[in-house]
C-alpha cells in the first residue's frame, strides 16, 4: 500500500520510445514552467545564475531546465527576498523549469563546517561564520519560497568512499527525513519533491533504500551519493542496480554526473536526468568540449589555429571566434569563460538531443558504438564501459565488428 504524503503532483511523465536493447528511453516530463525532453542534462546555476551565461542565452541554446542551490540561495540573498521578487523564476528572469537541490550535498563539500544530527545539519556559514541549522523542514520551507518546479528532499550524504555503520545510518536517516520533508511540503500543486536513493556502494543498502522510497507517493526519484570519487566499476553497478528497482513510469535523476561518456553509459542504464557543474567549470580553465574529449586552449599549438572549436557546432562561439583568438584570452579575460561556457553547454545539450533522437529512431546501440569509437579511436575502451554496456545488451566490440563488416 502506498503511503500518502503528496496526494497531488505537478508533474506528468510519458515515455515516448524505449531502446529495444538497453534500458534507454526517450520521454517528456511536463512541469509547471516548461515541458522537458529527457534524457536531459541540466546546467547548474548555483546562486540563481549560470557562471558565464545569461538566461536568454540558455533559452537560445534550447535549455529547458536548470538547477539552483538551496543552501547557497538560502544563505544569500535569502528565501524571503526571493519570495518578495515572486520566486526564483522571476528573480533571475528564467521562464523555463527549475530544480533546486536540498542543501544536503554541503554535508560533504562543507563537512568541516557541518555537524550532522537527527534534527538536521548545523552549518557554519562560509560567508560570515554564523551558525545555521538546516532541518528537513527548513530545507523544504526554503525551496517552497524559491518556487522551483522540482525540489529535493534533504538527505544524509556521506562520501562514497565511506564504509561501515555510518553508511547504513545515513541511508535510514534519509528515509526518515523524506517523511519529514513530505509533511512539511506546502506546494504539492506547483512543486514536486524527489526523494534520493542512498546506501553508498552497498547493494543491499541501496536496495533497501529504493524499496522504502517507492512506497511513498512521489512523482520522481533521484540517485544520490555517487560520482564522488568511487571507482567507475562501483559507480555503474550502483546506477544499474538502482534503475532496476525504481518504477518505469517515473523519471530517474542521477545527481552530479556530467562527463559525456558517463552520460551516454548512464542513459543506456536507464537514467533520465543529469546535472553537473563540469561544462562551465572546465570552461573557466580554458577547456572546450568536443566529440573526442576536450581541447585545452591554453596550449601553444592553438596560437595560430584559425578554425572554430568545432566546425560542426552551430553555437555563437563557433560561428564567430577561432581557436587562436580564444587561446589568446582563456583564463585571462572573463569573456573567454563566457564564450567557452556557451560552447560547452551547447555541446552537452546537442549530445542529449542526439541520444534522444537515436532512441526514438531505434538506433541507440549504433549511436553508442559511434560515440565511443570517436572518443576512443584506438578502441582501447575502459573496461568499466564495456562491462556497463554489456550489462544492458550493448556488446561494444561485437557491435563495432558488425558495423565494420
Amino acid at each position: 500500500m502506498k503511503m500518502t504524503g503528496e496526494s497531488k503532483t505537478a508533474l506528468s511523465f510519458k515515455v515516448k520510445a524505449k531502446c529495444v536493447t538497453s534500458k534507454a528511453r526517450s520521454s517528456i516530463m511536463c512541469l509547471p514552467h516548461c515541458n522537458v525532453d529527457t534524457p536531459v542534462f541540466m546546467p547548474v546555476g548555483t546562486q540563481g545564475t549560470m557562471k558565464g551565461l545569461l538566461p536568454d542565452q540558455l533559452e537560445a541554446l534550447g535549455c529547458q531546465i536548470i538547477l539552483g542551490n538551496t543552501y547557497h540561495l538560502g544563505t544569500r540573498p535569502g528565501p524571503e527576498l526571493i519570495k518578495k521578487a515572486g520566486g526564483l523564476h522571476k528573480f533571475m528572469n528564467w521562464n523555463r523549469a527549475l530544480l533546486t537541490d536540498s542543501g544536503g550535498f554541503q554535508m560533504v563539500s562543507l563537512l568541516k563546517l557541518a555537524e550532522i544530527t537527527e534534527e538536521g545539519v548545523k552549518f557554519q556559514s562560509p560567508y560570515n561564520g554564523s551558525e545555521e541549522m538546516l532541518t528537513p523542514e527548513r530545507s523544504i520551507e526554503i525551496q517552497n519560497l524559491i518556487g522551483a518546479d522540482i525540489i529535493m528532499q534533504l538527505d544524509d550524504v556521506v562520501k562514497t568512499t565511506t564504509v561501515g555503520p555510518r553508511v547504513e545510518e545515513a541511508m535510514n536517516r534519509t528515509i526518515r527525513w523524506l517523511d519529514r520533508c513530505l509533511s512539511a511540503h506546502k506546494n504539492p500543486d506547483t512543486q514536486n519533491i524527489f526523494p534520493i536513493v542512498q546506501g553508498g556502494l552497498d547493494p543491499d543498502l541501496r536496495t533497501q533504500c529504493a524499496k522504502a522510497l517507492i512506497q511513498r507517493e512521489v512523482p520522481g526519484f533521484a540517485i544520490g551519493g555517487l560520482s564522488g570519487g568511487e571507482s567507475k566499476n562501483d559507480f555503474w553497478k550502483m546506477v544499474h542496480l538502482t534503475t532496476e528497482l525504481l518504477p518505469e513510469d517515473k523519471p530517474r535523476y542521477l545527481m552530479g554526473v556530467g562527463f559525456a561518456v558517463d552520460l551516454v553509459v548512464c542513459c543506456a542504464l536507464g537514467v533520465d536526468m543529469f546535472d553537473c557543474v563540469f561544462p562551465t567549470r572546465t570552461a573557466r580553465f580554458g577547456c572546450a568540449l568536443v566529440s573526442n574529449g576536450q581541447l585545452n586552449l591554453k596550449q601553444k599549438n592553438y596560437a595560430k589555429d584559425f578554425r572554430p572549436i568545432d566546425e560542426e557546432c552551430d553555437c555563437s562561439t563557433c560561428k564567430r571566434y577561432t581557436r587562436a583568438y580564444l587561446h589568446s584570452i582563456v583564463t585571462v579575460e572573463t569573456v573567454a569563460c563566457h564564450l567557452l561556457s556557451v560552447h560547452n553547454i551547447a555541446y552537452q545539450l546537442r549530445l542529449m538531443r542526439s541520444i534522444r533522437e537515436s532512441i526514438e529512431q531505434q538506433c541507440f546501440p549504433d549511436f553508442v558504438c559511434n560515440f565511443m569509437l570517436t572518443m576512443y579511436p584506438d578502441k582501447n575502451y575502459p573496461q568499466w564501459i564495456i562491462d556497463a554496456l554489456d550489462a544492458v545488451g550493448i556488446q561494444l566490440m561485437k557491435v563495432e565488428t558488425a558495423a565494420e563488416n
